[in-house]
């Protein structure tokens, strides 16, 4: 693992897209989604976004979430390819979840590529565990993606005598 580096996590603005876009398509590539879709992610219902931006201001990384009502489904995690390694995703990530046990879900969803040893390694790592394998998830690869789900324990006391 690379030497961590020092990134504010911010929420993701509309003057974020080109960044974004550029990043979509460069670890992505035929699976990217297009700029219209990320846009609309940003702003859609239920969603929360997440940039890792260095002290100079450029975005190397990005995250995002979606709540249901119930539960959390992560819908992309992704760090510039110099930039990996580094802890990055990691810090993204645990504000996601923080936001998730703000929101009071009861867990959190996600799916990977069944041969992405080091995000399934973060994955685990914060307690995530495999549910299953979606094959042909990823297209038009037709490569196949574990679903892992981390379970938010409840809290008690007040907070559960309120439902």
């Amino acid at each position: 693992m690379s030497a961590s580096v020092d990134v504010l996590v911010r929420p993701l603005v509309a003057a974020d897209l080109s960044a974004l876009d550029r990043m979509e398509r460069t670890l992505f590539g035929v699976s990217a989604w297009s700029r219209q879709m990320l846009a609309d992610e940003l702003v859609g219902p239920g969603r929360t976004y997440v940039g890792a931006e260095l002290p100079g201001g450029s975005l190397v990384g990005y995250a995002g979430m979606w709540f249901d009502g119930r539960d959390v489904q992560i819908m992309t995690v992704a760090t510039d390819p110099g930039y990996q390694g580094r802890g990055i995703a990691r810090r993204m990530l645990v504000t996601l979840l923080d936001r998730a046990r703000e929101l009071r879900a009861e867990s959190v969803l996600l799916e990977v590529r069944v041969d992405n040893a080091p995000a399934i390694h973060l994955y685990e790592s914060l307690g995530f565990t495999q549910l299953g394998r979606r094959r042909g998830y990823y297209q038009p690869e037709n490569v196949d993606a574990w679903t892992m789900q981390l379970l938010l324990p409840r809290g008690t006391g007040a907070q559960e005598e309120e439902r």
